[in-house]
C-alpha cells in the first residue's frame, strides 16, 4: 500500500473515530444537565424543609392548645351546659382553625395580609403561603452589584413594616437571608469582595428599611449565601430567579421587653470614618466565581 493510500485510509478511521466520539459526548452533557437540575431541586426541597421545621414548634403548640378547647367542649357537651349554642359556634370555629394550621405556617389573619401585599407588588414581593417565607426579587429590590434599595422597594417595605408591626405578627422575629447568583462580582469588588458579603450587605438593607419604618431592631437576624443556595441552574449569565433575599418568621425565643436599647448599626449603615478606623478584616478565601 502506497503513502497516499495509508494517508487515506487514517483520514477515514480518524473520522469515524471523531463521528463516535460525539455520541458519547453529547450523553455526557445531557446526563451533566440532568444531574444539575436533580441537584436544584433537591436544594429547594432542602430549602422548603429547613423553612417548616423553623415553624414546627409553634404549629404543634397552637394543635395542643386547640385540641384541649376541643376536649373541654366535649366534656362540657357530654355534661349537659346549657349554652349550647355559644359552645356550637366555637366548636365550629376550631376546627376551622385546626384547617387553618394544616395549610399555612402562620396565622390565618396574617396570611392573609401577606397574600394581599403579594397581589399588589407582584413583581417585587413572593409569599408562600405554604412555608411562611416571604420572598423579595433583587432585580426590582437591588441594582447588580449594589446593596442600596431602588426607590420602588420603599412602598412595599413600608407595608411589610406595618403588617409586621400587627397583633398577629408582632410575636415573629424576622429571619433575612440574601442570596445571589454565581456572576462574579466586578464593579463593587472593593467593597463586597465576594457573593457571600454582597448578600449579607443586601440583607442589612433590607432589615434597616424595616427597622426605620417601626419594626423592633431586636427581632432581627441578618445572613447571606452568596451564590451557595440557589433554586435553579445557573446559566451562562446568572439566573434572576437566584438573586433574591428571603424573610423567614419564626416565634421570638427572647423577651425583648428585657433588653436595653443600644446604637443600632450594621454593615450597610456603618459610617465610612468608622470602617477606615476598624482594623482590617482577614481577607476571605473564595475561590468560587462571585458577584
Amino acid at each position: 500500500m502506497n503513502k497516499r493510500a495509508w494517508m487515506t485510509s487514517g483520514l477515514i478511521v480518524g473520522t469515524a473515530l471523531l463521528s463516535t466520539g460525539c455520541v458519547p459526548e453529547q450523553k455526557y452533557n445531557d446526563l451533566l444537565t440532568a444531574y444539575k437540575g436533580q441537584e436544584q431541586q433537591l436544594l429547594t426541597a432542602q430549602n422548603e424543609l429547613s423553612t417548616a421545621r423553623a415553624n414546627e414548634d409553634r404549629l404543634r403548640t397552637q394543635l395542643a392548645a386547640t385540641m384541649a378547647d376541643l376536649e373541654e367542649l366535649q366534656k362540657r357537651i357530654a355534661n349537659g351546659d346549657v349554652d349550647m349554642d355559644a359552645w356550637i359556634a366555637k366548636y365550629e370555629e376550631l376546627k376551622k382553625q385546626l384547617a387553618s394550621l394544616e395549610m399555612s405556617q402562620l396565622p390565618p389573619d396574617l396570611t392573609t395580609e401577606l397574600t394581599k401585599l403579594e397581589n399588589e407588588y407582584p413583581d417585587v414581593f413572593e409569599f408562600d403561603p405554604k412555608t411562611g417565607m416571604l420572598r423579595f426579587k433583587n432585580d426590582f429590590t437591588f441594582d447588580p452589584g449594589s446593596d442600596q434599595l431602588k426607590s420602588g422597594a420603599n412602598a412595599v417595605l413600608a407595608k411589610l413594616a406595618n403588617i409586621l408591626n400587627s397583633n398577629s405578627a408582632s410575636k415573629f422575629e424576622v429571619k433575612v437571608v440574601g442570596h445571589t447568583d454565581n456572576m462574579p462580582v466586578v464593579r463593587t469588588k472593593a467593597k463586597f469582595g465576594n457573593n457571600v458579603m454582597l448578600s449579607v450587605y443586601r440583607s442589612a438593607s433590607l432589615r434597616n428599611a424595616l427597622v426605620k419604618d417601626g419594626v423592633s431592631a431586636g427581632r432581627f437576624q441578618i445572613a447571606g449565601y452568596g451564590e451557595y443556595r440557589p433554586v435553579v441552574v445557573n446559566g451562562a449569565k446568572g439566573a434572576s430567579e437566584n438573586r433574591r433575599v428571603e424573610l423567614f418568621l419564626t416565634p421570638l425565643a427572647f423577651d425583648l421587653s428585657a433588653s436595653s436599647p443600644s446604637e443600632d448599626r450594621t454593615p450597610a449603615e456603618t459610617p465610612v470614618a468608622a470602617k477606615a478606623a476598624a482594623p482590617k478584616a482577614a481577607p476571605v478565601s473564595d475561590d468560587e466565581p462571585t458577584k
